[in-house]
């Protein structure tokens, strides 16, 4: 069975869209399609029944889908496991602020696990480049917060967050259940480095207009500092841990943020695609312990 096909069908059946799964595969939809309609002529059934508002697994797709993860994890394993056996291999991680912590944890005992042998080194990254050096080229894979320019890379969705604006005690909205941008209009904003992503400012200081006077943060650490010290505002995810004397009061105008695993496109590192899927099951499991 060709793998390259397999992996095709398990991002269309992730997605439960061609036009998101050709997307995440990088490619067009008609070479996509006519990929699967290959790998439904080589095994002789139907896997995908397509319609206006998607696809949906036929018995036979679902009992693919289920063997196919199986398989491609199997098969990246192998190729990390030879490419370790060979020598030479090593990885390394980009990390932004402390939101990944829990996380970074988690996949880093996976991956011990499975890659004792193969060297990790672990880059933490600041708010001027939200990449975590993938844009740099200086990491081979990113634990990190959307938004920012994702061109050229590939990205895995870990969690949701909601998203806060930090206040101190003493702030007379420090108290409300939700506020807005509005409410924030005659605030002084901090703001990131120049030459930080367009993107990753205008999110997280919730498009305020660019100022000299406004202090500039690099890290999270920062962000709180300039809160505490000078009363400026800014914007943390909710799970964000917060030192006595600030709080986060949800901002019901903001769209969350999500944390990601990200790697380059055009990677062909076996142990980069064996972290992704340590990183997306490591999360999956999580999520899945702590609603039982």
């Amino acid at each position: 069975m060709d793998l390259r096909l397999l992996r095709y069908f398990a991002v269309v059946a992730d997605e439960r869209n061609f036009g998101r799964a050709a997307n995440r595969l990088h490619m067009t939809q008609p070479p996509l399609s006519r990929a699967i309609r290959r790998l439904e002529r080589d095994l002789g059934a139907v896997l995908l029944e397509r319609s206006p508002r998607g696809v949906t697994l036929t018995s036979a797709g679902e009992a693919l889908y289920r063997e196919a993860r199986d398989l491609l994890e199997r098969a990246d394993r192998t190729r990390a496991r030879v490419a370790e056996a060979a020598g030479g291999m090593s990885v390394t991680i980009g990390t932004l602020a402390d939101s990944v912590r829990e996380t970074g944890s988690r996949l880093a005992r996976a991956f011990r696990e499975q890659h004792p042998a193969v060297p990790v080194t672990v880059r933490e990254a600041d708010f001027g480049d939200p990449s975590a050096g993938l844009h740099a080229g200086v990491v081979d894979l990113a634990l990190t917060l959307l938004p920012f320019d994702t061109t050229g890379l590939r990205t895995r969705v870990l969690r949701t967050d909601p998203v806060g604006a930090v206040l101190r005690l003493d702030d007379p909205l420090a108290g409300r259940a939700g506020i807005s941008l509005a409410d924030l209009a005659d605030r002084q904003w901090f703001r990131f480095p120049d030459t930080t992503d367009p993107l990753w400012c205008e999110f997280w200081t919730g498009a305020a207009p660019p100022h000299a006077s406004r202090p500039v943060v690099r890290t999270a650490s920062e962000c709180l500092q300039a809160v505490v010290w000078n009363n400026t505002v800014g914007l943390i995810p909710l799970s964000h841990d917060l030192p006595e004397g600030l709080t986060a009061v949800p901002l019901v105008d903001q769209p969350p943020t999500e944390l990601v695993v990200a790697w380059r496109a055009d990677d062909g590192n076996p142990l980069v695609r064996s972290l992704v899927r340590m990183a997306v099951d490591g999360h999956q499991d999580a999520t899945e312990s702590s609603s039982q």
